[in-house]
């Protein structure tokens, strides 16, 4: 496929302002200026109902008791801070701000992606860096509720597995931590393996978690050139790099889960619309990390919703048998070593409500989690949802439609997600990192944003990121 031959600082003809069969994502029926206006006023929306959220978070009387949040509606406790990262992160930000639109629309594809990947995971070093190494890397993933605290007890998988679901209870003997009674066996089982590698401790799980989780830059870029175009995929390339919810990605094991489900993802689109030479071994790989998924976090069956947006944009059900026939071997060895995720799955609903969400009020999350995930996909991701969803019939060509629609299809499925995590109360705060795998596919609609004021947009989400991390520590 084709790729821009515009010179980088050629800005005199924007094609989100006029489209064709070059910019297969642009928008279209409305002067550039209106537009412009319109997406800061989106943005200016969502600032007002963030800022509401932090003001009726802050009424509750002992808002630390009953929204179990020390500064709603994000879960972070005021410390205004620095550290290594607050040297290196701005620098960072600044040569992709720079020189990430002219190098995502020149390198060869297969340069680019390693590039977004490497990119990512330096992004998300630098920023856990601002907290320091003990405090923001190394210390993360051990606190009392991690996964960390329960590797040494992990002697018999097998015996694990079959206690496991009678030790998520908070008034079970010996019960989990939060983390791992809150998850199926197969995120504890991660960290359990890395230390059976000779990974052991915070500073390993961190490294892990960052660079798998950094590559969801990728996955997403991949499922985007397969399914939309390869212009759209390099259009967003530089926000899906860039993107704030780095600050989450990089120090929770969330970020692991949202490159795992990227992945599985991206595999699918490839197999369903065949860009790939192994179209069926793609499926069954897909499968695989789906199947994965499921014993990573309960709540990700909610990515079978961008799955089924996948199949609908490439217009097909071929991949549906072996994707399913890759995900078998996960659920036939869980169950069979004694783990039925639907007893996991239920008790852990009981467990939930033994704690936080119990005093947590479902009228306040309901809309404060919405307002929280604006400081994790940032304003430029506001205003390209608001270019989304205002497009409409009338391209000159059917092919341009299908691919502009497919976009569009694939952001709302990754929207879809978020609500009906949402609407769901099983979501009750520390969203930021828990909906990590759902707002990851709000990015790619960043496509859809003006060329020409794309680094306006890139300097508004290096902004925000690094000032939720200097003055925010995003603890839970």
């Amino acid at each position: 496929m084709s790729t821009s031959t515009r010179a980088p600082g050629d800005d005199a003809g924007d094609p989100a302002d006029h489209p064709g069969p070059s910019n297969p994502v642009a928008d279209a029926g409305h002067p550039g200026r209106r537009r412009s206006l319109l997406d800061l006023a989106a943005v200016a929306a969502v600032v007002a109902l963030f800022i509401a959220a932090v003001v009726v978070g802050r009424s509750y009387e002992n808002s630390s008791e009953t929204l179990r949040l020390r500064w709603p509606p994000l879960s972070g406790y005021w410390l205004p801070h620095w550290g290594p990262g607050t040297f290196v992160a701005p620098a960072l930000a600044v040569l992709v701000i720079a020189y990430g639109p002219a190098a995502a629309r020149a390198l060869p594809w297969r340069t680019l992606m390693p590039a977004c990947w490497s990119a990512a995971m330096a992004w998300s070093w630098s920023l856990a860096l601002v907290d320091g190494w003990h405090r923001g890397v190394a210390r993360r993933l051990a606190s009392k509720y991690e996964y960390l605290q329960s590797v040494g007890e992990v002697h018999d998988v097998g015996a694990t597995l079959r206690a496991f679901t009678g030790r998520i209870l908070m008034d079970a003997p010996d019960n989990w931590p939060p983390h791992v009674a809150g998850h199926p066996p197969g995120a504890l089982l991660t960290f359990v393996g890395l230390d059976r590698l000779g990974l052991g401790g915070g500073g390993w799980a961190a490294a892990f978690v960052i660079t798998v989780g950094s590559s969801a830059a990728a996955a997403v870029l991949v499922t985007v050139r397969a399914l939309v175009t390869e212009e759209a995929a390099r259009r967003a390339a530089p926000f899906v790099v860039l993107a704030p919810a780095a600050v989450w990605m990089g120090v929770s094991a969330d970020g692991y889960f949202a490159a795992v489900s990227a992945w599985a993802l991206a595999l699918l689109a490839l197999s369903a619309t065949r860009t790939v030479r192994a179209p069926r071994t793609a499926a069954v790989c897909s499968g695989l990390l789906f199947g994965l998924t499921c014993y990573l976090s309960y709540g990700l069956v909610l990515i079978g919703i961008v799955a089924t947006g996948v199949l609908i944009a490439a217009r097909t059900l071929r991949p549906v048998p072996l994707v399913l026939l890759g995900m078998a071997p996960w659920f036939a060895l869980f169950t069979a070593a004694g783990f039925w995720w639907f007893d996991g799955y239920f008790t852990l609903v009981e467990r939930y409500y033994q704690g936080a969400a119990r005093v947590r009020p479902y009228a306040y999350f309901v809309w404060a989690n919405l307002a929280a995930q604006a400081a994790v996909v940032g304003p430029a991701v506001i205003a390209a949802l608001r270019r989304a969803g205002a497009l409409r019939g009338g391209a000159r060509d059917g092919e341009l439609t299908v691919r502009r629609g497919a976009l569009t299809l694939l952001v709302a499925a990754g929207l879809c997600c978020v609500l009906a995590a949402d609407l769901s109360g099983m979501s009750k705060g520390e969203t930021e990192r828990i909906w990590l795998p759902f707002t990851l596919w709000l990015l790619p609609a960043t496509a859809l944003l003006p060329e020409r004021s794309a680094r306006w947009w890139l300097s508004a989400q290096a902004a925000l990121a690094l000032t939720v991390n200097h003055v925010l520590f995003t603890g839970w």
